[in-house]
């Protein structure tokens, strides 16, 4: 039975593409949309996470003043913490990446596309070639849940830490290192 599929034109764009489909990366909520300080503060205020942001903001103000400024949009604020509000509206606007799941770094990789190693190159996953077939339990994936958690795992990072850190710990350095210099390429996790 085929598992999940991720496709690209590079080996790291199949690879971001697989792990995007199994879990949810770093990214900004849609509901954080407003530009005047006093939306901001209102959002804010409404939920725990608002309230956690502008604390991590360094936002200290008296119950007092808070009921002061959202009773009162045209309330003059000091520039500093105007500039406040907005770093913890944007901080409270980024939702967290999702941990990569087990599944997926304990999982079998089977890579199809062009595959070199020195002098050797050669089309894999074709009729004539099998896939190349990597344990994902045998690497280390510290640098890449890194990256991810971090909202940087870019196709081009993927790829490089992907050859250093998982497919050179479960096979080897190969003749002069693994490269990927194909257009298309697909991953499927099993």
């Amino acid at each position: 039975m085929a598992g999940p599929t991720g496709r690209g034109g590079s080996l790291g764009a199949a690879l971001n593409d697989l792990l995007r489909a199994q879990v949810t990366p770093r990214h900004r909520l849609s509901s954080y949309t407003a530009k005047h300080w006093h939306a901001q503060i209102s959002q804010l205020t409404s939920t725990q996470r608002g309230y956690q942001a502008l604390e991590e903001a360094g936002l200290h103000v008296t119950t007092k003043t808070l009921i002061n400024w959202l009773s009162d949009p045209e309330y003059n604020i000091r520039r500093s913490y105007r500039d406040l509000i907005h770093t913890a509206y944007e901080n409270a606007a980024i939702a967290p990446a999702e941990p990569i799941p087990d599944q997926v770094k304990d999982g079998q990789f089977e890579i199809s596309g062009t595959v070199r190693t020195g002098d050797d190159e050669r089309e894999r996953g074709t009729r004539r070639a099998a896939p190349l077939r990597i344990d994902g339990h045998r690497g280390n994936w510290d640098e890449i849940e890194e990256l991810w958690q971090a909202g940087e795992l870019t196709d081009t990072a993927f790829e490089d830490h992907f050859i250093d850190d998982i497919i050179v710990a479960d096979i080897g350095e190969g003749t002069d290192g693994w490269e990927f210099p194909g257009a298309s390429y697909s991953v499927e996790l099993r």
